[in-house]
């Protein structure tokens, strides 16, 4: 069997209303990192500003000590919902099926609700970024059904972190 890796990994949350005493999706989200052993790095909450959001994500993009960005809200349809705005112009690749996956599973516990969401996932300065929905439950989902097992090293037939070493490839 394969080493794990153990990967650091920043967290940012996205909103207008909350601060770190009632931020439940980031903290969800670095109980689940920790949880997994991988290292959370850096952790912060931002208002939904395209522009805000941006500046904080590129300069994680560019800390080379930082593999993987987790956010959390700002991917409903509300004019204040900017994330994949702010995200997808940073993004190398864009990872289509992490967005198609997460809405195909979501759709078990909220129906149709689910397509108001605009998750995505990408890759940017060969560090991987996944945008889920502000909702605790919606991050849970999205980590122990699709992102933990991309980032464990162990995974076959295929996991995200295999390929690391060929993000900067031309």
């Amino acid at each position: 069997m394969d080493e794990f890796i153990k990967l650091n990994i920043a967290v940012l949350t996205v909103s207008d209303t909350r601060n770190e005493a009632n931020d439940t999706s980031g903290a969800a989200l670095v109980a689940c990192i920790e949880n997994a052993t991988h290292h959370v790095i850096d952790k912060k909450i931002v208002t939904d500003n395209i522009y805000h959001i941006r500046a904080i994500v590129s300069a994680w993009i560019v800390d080379e000590r930082i593999n993987v960005i987790l956010t959390t809200g700002g991917t409903g349809v509300t004019g204040r919902d900017g994330t994949p705005e702010a995200i997808m112009p940073l993004l190398d690749k864009q990872l289509e099926g992490f967005g198609e996956m997460f809405r195909s599973l979501s759709y078990a516990q909220i129906k149709t609700s689910t397509m108001q969401s605009r998750a995505l996932a990408g890759v940017a300065n060969s560090t991987y970024l996944f945008c889920l929905p502000g909702s605790t439950s919606a991050c849970r989902l999205g980590w122990e059904s699709l992102i933990q097992a991309q980032l464990d090293s162990r995974t076959r037939p295929c996991n995200l972190v295999q390929l690391m070493p060929r993000l900067l490839e031309k």
